[in-house]
């Protein structure tokens, strides 16, 4: 525990002492696999942008930011981080789950379902991936194994990511250093980001069915 405070110390102190390029390497970091959370770099970065800041006996000169920008190069930084996932995966990942699959028991047959499935509705799932905790990090994976269309990779890795910063960063800004606000804003942000995710899937497979049974109708129709 003490050195996982270490840690979040050490991202807080680069994101003040870097400023947006700090932002860009942590949540490139972040969006790649490394294990921990991008709360404590967004919400950190939303603080340095508030007025209670540039109050406050912790100011900085030069340390302080623009809420707007430190949303962007989080952004850029979730996009840099998904891009290296989505890469290392086309490259890497389908000989090696095919060859250890079956240890986690992954068959070829299971695997080219899931395959099919990302190809087709890679979309919902690389969006509401990037709201979900955990996902996140790893959403990418299958969509570059799935050889996922980049540009639809992209487009729905940075709505996801552009919410989701743009919530913490909120929260950030409004709570600054009050731990107790912070961390319940956090706990409803993902509450409520898990309540929508359900909400859009459930809706998106009511109306892929209902598409696919009106094209089935038309065609026996004909």
């Amino acid at each position: 525990m003490e050195l996982l405070e270490h840690v979040v110390e050490w991202i807080v102190q680069v994101v003040g002492q870097w400023g947006y390029w700090g932002i860009v390497v942590m949540m490139f970091l972040e969006s790649s696999c490394f294990p921990f959370p991008s709360e404590v770099v967004m919400i950190p970065a939303g603080y340095l942008s508030s007025p209670g800041y540039l109050a406050s006996a912790n100011y900085v000169p030069g340390h302080e930011m623009n809420i707007y920008m430190a949303i962007f190069m989080g952004i850029i930084g979730s996009w840099l981080g998904a891009l290296f996932n989505y890469y290392l995966a086309l490259a890497l990942g389908r000989p090696l789950l095919l060859k250890w699959g079956k240890y986690l028991l992954i068959s070829e047959k299971n695997f080219e379902k899931g395959e099919k499935f990302f190809q087709t509705h890679g979309e919902i799932g690389t969006f509401t991936g990037r709201l979900i905790p955990v996902i996140r990090q790893y959403i990418s994976l299958p969509a570059g194994i799935a050889r996922m269309n980049l540009a639809h990779f992209l487009f729905f890795t940075g709505l996801g990511a552009g919410i989701w910063m743009v919530v913490l960063t909120v929260i950030g800004y409004v709570a600054g250093q009050n731990q107790e606000l912070i961390h319940y804003y956090s706990r409803q942000a993902t509450v409520w980001a898990l309540l929508f995710c359900t909400i859009l899937i459930l809706a998106y497979i009511w109306f892929y069915r209902r598409k696919k049974a009106a094209a089935k109708a038309a065609e026996l129709g004909r």
